[in-house]
């Protein structure tokens, strides 16, 4: 590792935050994007690889990250999407059995910003009464508060653009008992292994892809995929899952979830802080059950005046809707990543409710 250079960060509102450089340093000014924080314990490599990421820059609660060090197994898409990185203390010396490489090498090969050193409990806090902002960090700190102040949130961007892919690819075993096409909004690795679990033979295809595509290939079941940034922004998005709703079941996750909203008339709705973290508390309205969830998003959906649907799972931190399902067609979505990827297993079992409601339309 390299001696860190002494670097700063700016938020929006001109708050700043002492630290060093770490990772990438960019040439071409500093690294800028919406700061959000993320509470998980451990799993940075997998949160860092979420292309739900995509504009934002991580705080990560944890004080100490990089200890067990990288590996590729652990990578949840081609590369990192996040605009940079902010921790209190990366661990210099990694010590794992798994690691194949420090997570400062991994910020520099792939050209992730860092700054560590930083005061992230002081951050966190100010992000939680203030809400996720824009903001920027690096060595220059006239460069960087100028690109704090002229840096601009998620809000209308197609983030998904940058992360889906551009050809369709396929997972798992062709012979399985069930044929899935999946949207790319920003899929994870971790997705697909779930699905394959769960008697899967998935296609992946790109964001922009027709709904008359999808139902050419005859699938069992359509997968809306997690994703970053405002599900409004998404070009043609909604319209595409509202034509095949009642054509096939459908199970949406994250952003995923979101569209299926909007496909059926919900409200978009701006969080203040998002849910990032590994240990959010979402109740079963059907069976009054409690999983401990992991979840990533800024925005999230409003039911209020929704006909025919029924809200299925709802936050106890903030009341939010994590979940609902159609009434008139074979469709649900959840809000959190029942793959979890770093986080808990609880919500596992909405993989098996998939391909049961393919089994019950089949």
């Amino acid at each position: 590792m390299t001696t860190p250079r002494p670097a700063v960060l700016v938020l929006k509102d001109g708050t700043s935050f002492e630290g060093e450089a770490v990772g990438h340093v960019p040439d071409d000014g500093p690294a800028t994007g919406e700061i959000v924080f993320n509470t998980a314990l451990s799993g940075y490599q997998e949160i860092l690889t979420d292309p739900s990421y995509a504009g934002q820059i991580i705080t990560f609660t944890y004080p100490h990250i990089g200890n067990y060090g990288v590996n590729d197994d652990d990578a949840e898409s081609r590369r990192p999407f996040c605009r940079g990185v902010v921790v209190r203390d990366l661990a210099r010396r990694p010590s794992n059995w798994r690691a194949t490489g420090d997570l400062d090498s991994f910020l520099r090969e792939h050209r992730v910003p860092g700054i560590t050193g930083v005061d992230t409990r002081r951050l966190t806090r100010h992000l939680r009464e203030h809400g996720a902002m824009p903001g920027a960090f690096g060595t220059d700190e006239e460069g960087v508060r100028a690109a704090a102040t002229a840096a601009g949130g998620t809000d209308g961007l197609d983030l998904v653009a940058e992360v889906t892919i551009d050809t369709p690819y396929q997972a798992g075993v062709p012979d399985a008992a069930w044929h899935v096409v999946a949207y790319d909004y920003g899929i994870k690795r971790n997705i697909l292994r779930h699905l394959g679990a769960a008697g899967c033979f998935v296609e992946v295809v790109p964001a922009s892809t027709p709904a008359a595509d999808v139902l050419a290939r005859d699938p069992d079941g359509v997968f809306l995929s997690n994703g970053p940034g405002d599900p409004a922004g998404v070009a043609g998005a909604a319209e595409t899952v509202r034509a095949l709703l009642g054509e096939v079941p459908v199970f949406g996750i994250c952003l995923g979830h979101q569209i299926l909203g909007l496909a059926v008339g919900a409200t978009k709705l701006k969080l203040l802080f998002g849910h990032h973290g590994a240990n959010h508390p979402v109740r079963h309205e059907a069976t009054g059950r409690v999983e401990i969830t992991s979840q990533n998003h800024n925005y999230a959906v409003d039911l209020t005046g929704v006909s025919g649907v029924e809200q299925t799972h709802v936050n106890l931190n903030d009341g939010i809707c994590e979940g609902f399902r159609l009434l008139d067609a074979p469709a649900f979505g959840v809000q959190y990543h029942p793959e979890a990827g770093p986080g808990p297993h609880d919500a596992r079992y909405l993989f098996s409710e998939f391909t049961g409601l393919m089994a019950a339309t089949g």
